[in-house]
């Protein structure tokens, strides 16, 4: 393959996404409220405590609902403590994955949908670079900023936690093993989820909201893991990451070679 053709696709998809304050905005908000603006909020669990009698009483009722194994990790914290790791490592793991997967559905909606909108895509078809070539650099200019905006919200988020919960936790407390494979393994692999669904999709939709309402859908089993989270059926860990973590990359293998099997510029041609 020409990778040099390919990585010409890939600066010029970026610095039209970067232009494009429809695609910027989202990227940019999201990632504030939930590393910054929410972890800011541990500093009021003193408060939270201190003001409410009862709030031992219900982080206790809250924690026998949790699964035994990460009821043991909290059992040697105090009440604050508890509620802090709680929140911030464990109920926001999943809420972390939200990023990468739409960061990069948003910006391969864009890839091509987008094109057609603008009226792009048809000089782009015409250039002498191969199917496969096209489609690579169309990936890799939505896994590449999805993952540099993950791992960027990852250090963010380290830093801002640890610093909000230091009058709680009183040490470094983030980030564990759990979140490091969480950021490495699994954030990249639902990177690589959301662009192959959506370009699939975004290459029959006729616009840039068509094919983003169409690909969401993907973000769906998210949902279902936030809900589990949320009622004590599952509890993020280690071992549950690792193996979420290849089931994604097992499905983006899959997608990828579909992908590349019916991938074909002259279907793309005859929908302009």
């Amino acid at each position: 393959m020409n990778w040099r053709a390919i990585w010409a696709i890939v600066r010029k998809d970026i610095k039209v996404v970067l232009q494009n304050k429809g695609v910027v905005i989202p990227i940019i908000l999201l990632p504030m409220i939930l590393f910054v603006l929410l972890p800011m909020a541990a500093g009021l669990v003193p408060t939270m405590f201190a003001l409410s009698p009862d709030a031992a009483a219900e982080m206790d009722q809250w924690l026998a609902t949790m699964p035994e194994t990460l009821r043991a990790d909290l059992l040697s914290l105090t009440p604050p403590q508890q509620a802090v790791m709680l929140l911030l490592v464990y109920m926001m793991a999943s809420l972390y994955l939200v990023v990468p997967i739409m960061v990069s559905s948003v910006i391969a909606a864009d890839s091509f949908a987008g094109e057609k909108e603008r009226k792009t895509l048809e000089a782009l078809l015409y250039t002498p670079t191969t199917d496969r070539e096209l489609l690579v650099g169309k990936m890799l200019s939505a896994w590449v900023p999805a993952v540099g905006v993950a791992w960027v919200s990852f250090v963010a988020y380290a830093i801002v936690a640890n610093v909000a919960a230091w009058p709680v936790m009183g040490r470094v407390f983030f980030p564990t093993a759990m979140w490091i494979v969480l950021a490495l393994w699994v954030a990249p692999a639902l990177a690589g989820l959301g662009l192959t669904t959506m370009v699939l999709v975004s290459v029959r939709a006729q616009g840039f909201q068509d094919a983003y309402q169409l690909g969401s859908i993907v973000v769906l089993p998210l949902v279902v893991l936030m809900i589990g989270q949320a009622t004590g059926v599952i509890a993020f860990d280690l071992g549950l990451v690792v193996l979420l973590g290849l089931a994604v990359w097992i499905v983006d293998a899959v997608l990828l070679v579909w992908g590349t099997r019916t991938f074909q510029r002259s279907e793309l041609i005859a929908r302009l």
